[in-house]
């Protein structure tokens, strides 16, 4: 039997795919007689594209992930799957004139028009290979495509068999895609690589398949049946590793190889060990199965290290929803000592240790998501989210210290959350420039489908309808859409456009004054040094001396209340115990000099231990304006010495 899974766009080009690499290798290890191979359509895609029109790398992330809210990237090949060059443009440009730019609403639409000529021509490529089943993955904006591409070689040979399955296909949705497309034969729903195989072995003894888990089928009368999901989750044991065998010579042959790094996909873990005790109000990911479940230590790092072998490729992005933290003492310390030089990128929980994170760094995962999503307690408890403002924060700033490169986005409308939530941070954003800023503007949230959002309304949304994408792309009634949809449109709610525009204001300045920002310390023992240069703050270094202020600094290198700090002082500071009063005048001038930041009534230092750059720089400056006596002075604050400015 021979198996061809196609990766259509939008599907990334600096990846290779993990679902199809998985699948390829449960196909040839255990479907006897079987063999499997893999199209990078995606691929193919960006050398025809290029061929034909002014497209760039820029152009294809936008459409595989920077549009997925708006659709656009599935509205191009919706006139593929229907046939129409003109479908639905009247529909897509008037819902979307004022939220795309002229330039990207013309290539949009120009991408529509041309696209049914890409379907054609990778359809009769599929056909030319003469598989017996093909096999069609679909995520985020993959479903058109896949379905044009499937519903063309349908046409073609009639005989072979069409499968779709990925995470457009889990639950209610791959039944609502088998109910309306009659040329998709099967659709996996679920984990693929259990219920592929027995499918596939199904179609070779001409066997039921009424018992394969969550599979989509078609009775003697053409009805659609889908078969009940699986009630358990794979075993981390039977989840596989990855064959990428051909696409590292796939992108080597394609223009894209001028566009990106590629990068190795792993697999650690499924599911989220936090989502199983606290599923975040309004994240659909993990699907049908949130029960975290790992691999053991010695075979991840084994297939890690096969892979780096085998492709000489030392950039990874790690998959795993969340960190398993026992890896922290059994994978990461031997990646450390492997003697290769990885790059990891990989989602954590924000309230990891500074020497938690220092592994991760030491091990190469220089690239974290940490989930940090707001730096309000009371809006991150609204998320349940498990952390405060001020860890979040303390994250940034370990991670500036270790190294690490934190990607985070910030989100709004929560039901029940208020301006008076964001106005304090809003105002303390300023101090917070030399930190690394979130990759975007702030982001009202959206509905996903499984998500607590989604499945419960009395959490405050009700009346979900599909997002005004589906309605343009896919010729479905509503109550197909809302079965078929991820993501759904509903009343704002939470914080007014005033809020929304002074936030995104100041996360504006951030991200634009990042890069030229600085503040860090350095602790000598008896004194403590802070270097800044920050637009917001005109001092540029002082010392910290009085042995009270030393002991409040290092206390806030993790979140206190102002009662905390006092209590716990007045144990480090014997016969000059702090009162609450100082301690309090101590954190207004902090909070005013942009030392600290507070929320919920808690306090941290934001600043990261200092670099090498400028420690010497202060030094050089302060030794170089000894000497000439031009040095101004700059404040200092409560109990500490002023300091001569650098140039």
């Amino acid at each position: 039997m021979r198996v061809l899974l196609v990766n259509m766009p939008w599907s990334p080009i600096d990846l290779p795919s993990l679902a199809l690499g998985i699948l390829k290798r449960s196909v040839d290890e255990r479907v006897p007689g079987a063999s499997a191979e893999v199209l990078h359509a995606n691929l193919a895609f960006t050398d025809w594209i290029t061929e034909r029109t002014e497209f760039t790398a820029d152009d294809y992330e936008y459409y595989a992930l920077s549009s997925y809210f708006m659709g656009c990237g599935d509205w191009v090949f919706s006139a593929a799957l229907y046939r129409d060059p003109d479908w639905r443009d009247a529909e897509f440009t008037a819902t979307m004139t004022g939220k795309l730019k002229p330039a990207r609403m013309e290539m949009t639409r120009a991408l529509h028009r041309i696209v049914p000529e890409f379907v054609e021509m990778i359809a009769r490529r599929i056909v030319a290979e003469e598989p017996d089943v093909v096999g069609f993955t679909s995520t985020f904006q993959q479903n058109t495509a896949a379905l044009a591409a499937a519903r063309r070689v349908k046409e073609i040979v009639p005989h072979v068999v069409t499968v779709l399955g990925g995470a457009n296909c889990d639950g209610e949705q791959g039944a609502a895609v088998h109910r309306n497309f009659s040329f998709v034969d099967y659709v996996v729903r679920g984990e693929g690589e259990g219920a592929f195989p027995q499918l596939l072995t199904a179609l070779a003894e001409k066997a039921p398949v009424d018992a394969v888990p969550g599979l989509c089928h078609r009775d003697p009368a053409r009805n659609s049946v889908a078969n009940p999901m699986a009630t358990r989750p794979l075993p981390p044991a039977a989840i596989l590793a990855p064959d990428y065998s051909g696409y590292f010579e796939r992108l080597a042959a394609s223009v894209a190889r001028n566009w990106v790094e590629p990068k190795l996909v792993v697999e650690g873990a499924r599911g989220c060990w936090w989502g199983e005790k606290h599923h975040c109000t309004f994240c659909g990911l993990n699907g049908s199965f949130m029960e975290f479940r790992s691999k053991s230590p010695d075979t991840f790092y084994d297939e890690i290290m096969e892979l780096a072998r085998r492709h000489r490729v030392l950039d990874m992005y790690v998959v795993d929803n969340i960190l398993d933290m026992r890896y922290l003492s059994t994978v990461l310390p031997r990646i450390i000592d492997s003697g290769y030089d990885l790059r990891l990128h990989i989602e954590i929980k924000a309230n990891m240790k500074r020497g938690q994170l220092r592994t991760l760094a030491d091990a190469g995962l220089i690239y974290v998501q940490p989930g940090i999503e707001s730096l309000n307690s009371r809006v991150l408890d609204l998320m349940d989210k498990g952390v405060s403002g001020c860890q979040n924060v303390r994250m940034l700033r370990d991670g500036a210290e270790t190294g690490l490169s934190v990607a985070w986005n910030y989100l709004h409308g929560f039901p029940g959350e208020s301006a008076e939530d964001y106005d304090p941070v809003i105002a303390q954003i300023p101090a917070l420039e030399h930190l690394d800023p979130p990759v975007d503007l702030s982001a009202r949230i959206a509905i996903e489908r499984f998500s607590p959002y989604f499945e419960r309304p009395e959490l405050g949304f009700t009346k979900l309808r599909p997002e005004a994408h589906y309605r343009f792309t896919y010729d479905l009634p509503e109550e197909e859409l809302y079965d078929m949809a991820y993501v759904f449109e509903v009343p704002a709610r939470g914080i007014g456009e005033p809020t929304v525009s002074a936030l995104n204001a100041a996360l504006a300045d951030w991200k634009k004054h990042h890069t030229d920002a600085r503040l860090t310390h350095d602790d000598h023992g008896d004194r403590i040094v802070l270097v800044s240069r920050r637009r917001a703050f005109d001092w540029r270094a002082m010392e910290l001396t009085d042995p009270v202020d030393l002991v409040l600094f290092r206390l806030l290198d993790q979140p206190h209340t102002a009662q905390a700090l006092t209590r716990k002082a007045a144990a480090r500071v014997p016969g000059a115990a702090p009162d609450e009063t100082r301690v309090r005048r101590v954190l207004d001038d902090w909070l005013a000099l942009g030392i600290v930041f507070t929320d919920a009534g808690q306090y941290v230092h934001i600043a990261p231990a200092a670099v090498n750059e400028d420690l010497l720089r202060l030094d050089f400056m302060r030794h170089v304006h000894a000497e000439d006596g031009t040095a101004p002075a700059v404040p200092a604050a409560d109990g500490g010495a002023a300091v001569p400015e650098p140039a």
